[in-house]
C-alpha cells in the first residue's frame, strides 16, 4: 500500500471510535491457528495494525516482526509489546515492498490485508510475500468473503479468486469458511471471510 493510492490509513487509528477490525484481542481464527502450533519460526504479520496477532505469536515463542502502513498502529503496537514483556519488533513499511526489510521467514499471516487490494496490486502483494517467505513457509490469509452480504466493508473476495492470486509458485492448502470479529456496525459484530492456508513452492 502507498497513501499514493490507497486512503490515509493512519486515520482509522486517530478517529475517537475504533476501526472495525481493531478489536484489541487477536481473531479467534488466529488464536486457533497458534493453539495448533502454527504460529511459530520466525514470522511476519503483513499488515499488523496495532499488534494483537503478532503479539499473540509472540507470547507462543514465535520471532515476530509486524508491519503496517499506518505510524500510530504501529506506535501502539510496540506500546503494548512493552507493556506486555514480549520482544515482538514493529516498523512502518509497505506490504507492496517487503523485500526491502531485509527479513526470510518461515510463517507470513495476513489478516484483513489482501482484500484491500485492487486487481492490478494483488499481484504485486503476491510477489512482495514471496520475497520474504522461504520456499516450503507457510502463509495464513484471512480476508472479507463473498459470502458476506449486502456491500458495507471492503471489497468482497471469492475463493477461486485467491486460488488465482497464489496460482503461480504457490500451493493452496485449503480455503474454509470462517468469520472475522469486528467493532459492532450497527448490530454487525461478525464478518464472513476465508481462511486460506498457502505454502511457497
Amino acid at each position: 500500500m502507498t497513501e499514493r493510492a490507497h486512503p490515509p490509513w493512519d486515520d482509522s487509528y486517530t478517529g475517537g471510535t475504533p476501526a472495525p477490525w481493531d478489536i484489541g484481542r487477536p481473531q479467534p481464527a488466529f488464536a486457533r491457528l497458534a493453539d495448533e502450533g502454527r504460529l511459530t519460526g520466525r514470522l511476519l504479520d503483513a499488515g499488523c495494525g496495532t499488534g494483537e496477532n503478532a503479539l499473540l505469536a509472540a507470547s507462543r515463542g514465535a520471532d515476530v516482526t509486524g508491519i503496517d502502513l499506518a505510524p500510530t498502529a504501529i506506535a501502539r503496537a510496540r506500546e503494548k509489546a512493552s507493556a506486555r514483556g514480549l520482544a515482538a519488533r514493529f516498523e512502518v513499511a509497505d506490504a507492496l515492498d517487503l523485500g526491502r526489510l531485509g527479513l526470510t521467514v518461515d510463517t507470513v499471516i495476513d489478516s484483513g490485508v489482501f482484500h484491500v487490494f485492487g486487481d492490478g496490486d494483488r499481484a504485486r502483494y503476491v510477489a512482495s510475500l514471496a520475497a520474504v517467505l522461504r520456499p516450503g513457509g507457510a502463509c495464513y490469509l484471512m480476508c472479507f468473503s463473498d459470502r458476506q452480504p449486502g456491500t458495507f466493508g471492503p471489497r468482497r473476495v471469492r475463493a477461486d479468486e485467491l486460488r488465482a492470486a497464489f496460482s503461480d509458485g504457490w500451493t493452496v492448502e485449503s480455503v474454509t469458511a470462517d468469520t472475522f470479529d469486528i467493532n459492532p456496525v450497527n448490530v454487525t459484530t461478525q464478518a464472513r471471510a476465508w481462511l486460506a492456508v498457502i505454502r511457497r513452492g
